[in-house]
């Protein structure tokens, strides 16, 4: 492997869930904003928007729906949202319909070009010394977030992200072995779950060993556990408040 700043950052990433009471600077936080407006956009686009919470009331309620006391806490909260309004607005204003603005096709667009822009704001932040946290839960309650968010039709939030001044030193989570998740030219299909034997230790040695929430677990465990088993969860409304966003609205 090639070692630099950047890659070693990258391969030793470590989540963040404890901030010092600490807020970004003015010149931290206009570095982000055009980091993320400076991330690749799929035909130019430019279908992704970033909100950051700083109103005390909001953050208490965004903390209450993703059940994490972390949420909003210390550090600066910021929510990666899907736009096709505006440019629907630009459509609308100029005197065109809506277009293909409604499909699934350009609502895939717009979630990668959110997603490269999430990975973008989070080497930045890691260069400045600063942690992270990746919110996937502000979507565990959808409709009460959007609801909380006040977001307008076509728009939709992605990822949430707690950063700051880390006040915690965690572990570094060990990840599957390579063999299992990067391929030459196909995917290799030839999968044995009694292959993961030595990797399931490693993560049981992790969790066993780890400072905080201790646990004995393994990957496999975690895999046919709870959160792959069938129950209902206000996730399960994603669809559904898709096409109330008035996207993918061409996916029945």
């Amino acid at each position: 492997m090639i070692h630099n700043l950047t890659t070693d950052a990258q391969v030793n990433h470590r989540s963040i869930r404890k901030f010092k009471d600490q807020n970004l600077s003015k010149e931290q936080l206009t570095t982000l904003y055009k980091v993320f407006q400076h991330t690749s956009t799929s035909m130019f686009m430019q279908n992704a928007s970033l909100i950051h919470i700083t109103d005390a009331d909001k953050k208490k309620k965004i903390q209450e729906l993703c059940n994490q006391k972390y949420v909003g806490a210390e550090g600066d909260l910021f929510i990666f949202v899907v736009d096709l309004y505006r440019n629907q607005q630009i459509r609308k204003q100029l005197g065109q319909d809506d277009g293909r603005v409604h499909t699934t096709d350009i609502f895939f667009q717009a979630m990668e070009d959110t997603l490269l822009a999430f990975q973008n704001v989070a080497n930045a932040v890691e260069s400045m010394n600063l942690g992270y946290v990746a919110l996937g839960t502000i979507n565990d309650h959808p409709k009460a977030m959007l609801k909380e968010l006040d977001l307008p039709k076509l728009t939709f939030p992605v990822l949430g992200m707690q950063v700051g001044v880390p006040d915690q030193k965690p572990q570094l989570k060990p990840r599957l072995p390579l063999k299992f998740s990067c391929f030459e030219n196909e995917y290799n299909k030839d999968f044995d779950v009694k292959d993961l034997a030595d990797y399931d230790q490693i993560v049981t040695t992790y969790y066993d060993l780890r400072d905080a929430n201790r646990r004995i677990d393994s990957f496999t465990k975690q895999i046919t556990g709870a959160k792959l088993n069938n129950h209902e969860t206000d996730r399960d409304e994603l669809p559904e408040l898709l096409h109330k966003q008035e996207l993918c609205l061409d996916w029945k």
